[in-house]
């Protein structure tokens, strides 16, 4: 089997993995890119806890999932794009933590504005408030780790989003097994998925998993 070598940057040597597992990475890696996170929880909870939704009809419930995505995802990403395109970073997969810098900044607001708009929501279930809000702690750990190292964005989205499903299913009150061993396995996919292509150390992705767990514990402390 054809092999492919990985050298990450700062490792103490190379990484020999199959040439085979590279286009399975990238996919996973895209399919649960950090910026989608949010509207998977949503769509989670909207799915699992519907009862929490009745207030909402079914037309209104379609346009804020699709007003989560735009907020959380799409205009965060069409900013990284314009700051592409106008020459503010040299690629739109941010592959240093200098790039990083201002796509941190522009999703942080719209993070904040999330979860500022989710305290008057009377129609929504709480834990969504504490949700947007630990997603906005994150990039605040994030833009200052950054400093110091490329922390791993996937690992902080799917860390927070394991983070999450166990905090909500504890504050119903109730254990979903398959909903948190799916969430398990992404979150292992994904972080190797990480490693595969070379793109963070281990300690990198260790960081980020940890700042997405701390970061919904803290959120969940404060709203709960």
């Amino acid at each position: 089997m054809e092999e492919i070598i990985v050298n990450a940057e700062g490792t103490s040597g190379d990484i020999k993995y199959p040439k085979s597992l590279r286009f399975p990475a990238k996919l996973i890696s895209y399919l649960f890119h950090p910026l989608f996170i949010p509207t998977y929880i949503f769509l989670w909870l909207s799915w699992r806890f519907s009862f929490e939704f009745g207030g909402i009809t079914e037309q209104a419930m379609f346009f804020r999932k699709v007003s989560v995505f735009w907020m959380t995802a799409f205009f965060p990403a069409f900013s990284v794009f314009l700051l592409w395109r106008l020459k503010f970073i040299d690629s739109i997969f941010l592959k240093s933590s200098k790039e990083r810098i201002a796509p941190y900044v522009i999703t942080m607001i719209f993070y904040w504005w999330m979860w500022y708009l989710s305290r008057s929501f009377t129609d929504q279930p709480i834990v969504l408030k504490f949700f947007y809000l630990g997603i906005f702690i994150a990039t605040i750990f994030g833009l200052t780790i950054n400093n110091f190292m490329k922390i791993s964005m996937h690992g902080m989205g799917v860390g927070g989003a394991l983070a999450c499903v166990l905090l909500i299913c504890f504050s119903y009150h109730t254990i979903i097994p398959l909903d948190i061993a799916v969430a398990t396995i992404v979150t292992g996919s994904v972080c190797t998925s990480r490693l595969l292509l070379g793109d963070h150390e281990t300690v990198e992705i260790y960081y980020g998993l940890f700042i997405g767990v701390l970061s919904q514990l803290i959120a969940f402390t404060i709203v709960m």
